[in-house]
């Protein structure tokens, strides 16, 4: 049963947030805002495409191979450069992210079996884009190559292999997109709620009002924790509906482990926002607190890059990391039906993060009040 004072503090919290406009307004507008900008502006994928071609044959394989190029759907245009300087001046302007170069004699060692060779010149200040074009190009190399003498091709070949990709067959970068948006978009909704709450008592003048009241340390905090929770909760909700709707990426998985694993993570969450809370004297320094976790938080859960391409120390780090743990769930909840077994390794690492969080953060906050 929850007791009159722990339900007056949590009605307390929960209208200082809903009670602006402004407020709910932000709550609501800026997560979905941030779903249709990861899911319809932001891509893993490379496209529209401009390349640059230097041709100094004038035999049919080289206009065999720049005709299949053009044809590719990930390539918007070509631009035909005459000389090394316009190729030297399209690079350095940013005007192609490749160019193509063939050779006077690349269609005659094509013919005579000799083999031709494409020179490819790439923008290095873009390695991750420039990597994925080459591998685009070397595809289309390859199935020229492949009709020049099929069956000469087709017997002196080792046997091949075929590639499955489990859980997400067409390598679609929102199948992993939007499942991780989840532990990205939540905890940053919760923790900006939750690094307010004391800040706002001591900018307000209202801290001291709520040290003298009949409230004990373990309600204010209870109550100061509950908001955020919720609404975290509230926009897992949004996303969990709209994500299968709106972007097609399948929820195979238990939505009750799902939200089992969200209370704890949530928790921990609440526990770290309420730390910086607590450190700060104006909700300015508050919110620019919670930027400063949030950042690292989302760099090291293995978002924007694998965890296990860190060096060793930074994947140490990275396991202290609640949204690791949660990133780990929600993928797997969505792409594979991950088992209850395997959500519960999970979800003990945020049951210790939470504990140690939440009961630091009651430690300084009776510090504090003392």
């Amino acid at each position: 049963m929850i007791s009159v004072r722990l339900k007056s503090i949590i009605v307390k919290e929960l209208w200082a947030i809903l009670r602006d406009p402004r407020t709910r307004i932000t709550l609501l507008v800026p997560p979905i805002v941030q779903l249709a900008i990861f899911g319809f502006a932001t891509t893993l994928e490379v496209k529209n495409i401009t390349l640059g071609v230097l041709n100094h044959d004038s035999g049919a394989w080289s206009h065999e191979v720049i005709q299949r190029v053009a044809g590719s759907p990930n390539v918007a245009r070509i631009i035909a450069l005459q000389s090394d300087e316009q190729v030297r001046q399209a690079m350095d302007r940013q005007r192609v992210i490749a160019v193509l170069r063939f050779e006077s004699n690349f269609s005659g060692n094509v013919t005579s079996g000799r083999g031709g060779v494409i020179g490819m010149i790439s923008d290095g200040r873009r390695s991750n884009a420039a990597q994925i074009v080459s591998g685009y190009l070397d595809q289309i190399a390859v199935q020229v190559g492949a009709s020049v003498a099929p069956v000469q091709m087709r017997a002196a070949a080792p046997p091949g292999s075929i590639v499955l990709n489990w859980f997400n067959r067409n390598l679609d970068y929102l199948w992993f997109t939007m499942p991780a948006l989840i532990a990205i978009i939540s905890a940053i909704s919760a923790m900006s709620v939750v690094a307010q709450s004391v800040a706002r008592e001591r900018e307000l003048g209202t801290y001291d009002q709520l040290m003298v009241s009949p409230l004990r340390v373990g309600e204010i905090l209870v109550g100061k924790m509950v908001p955020p929770v919720l609404i975290g909760t509230f926009v897992t909700t949004v996303y969990v509906i709209l994500i299968p709707l709106l972007f097609a990426v399948p929820l195979t998985g238990s939505v009750a482990l799902l939200y089992a694993a969200l209370v704890f993570y949530l928790l921990a969450l609440t526990g770290v926002g309420m730390l910086v809370s607590v450190l700060s004297a104006t909700q300015q320094q508050a919110f620019l607190g919670m930027f400063l976790v949030a950042i690292p938080l989302i760099l090291l859960s293995g978002y924007a890059s694998p965890v296990d391409n860190m060096p060793g120390w930074l994947q140490a780090i990275a396991h202290l990391d609640p949204a690791t743990y949660f990133l780990r769930v929600t993928t797997g909840v969505f792409l594979k039906a991950m088992p209850a077994r395997d959500v519960l390794d999970n979800c003990w690492p945020l049951a210790l993060i939470c504990v140690v969080t939440l009961s630091a953060s009651a430690l300084l906050f009776r510090s504090r009040m003392e």
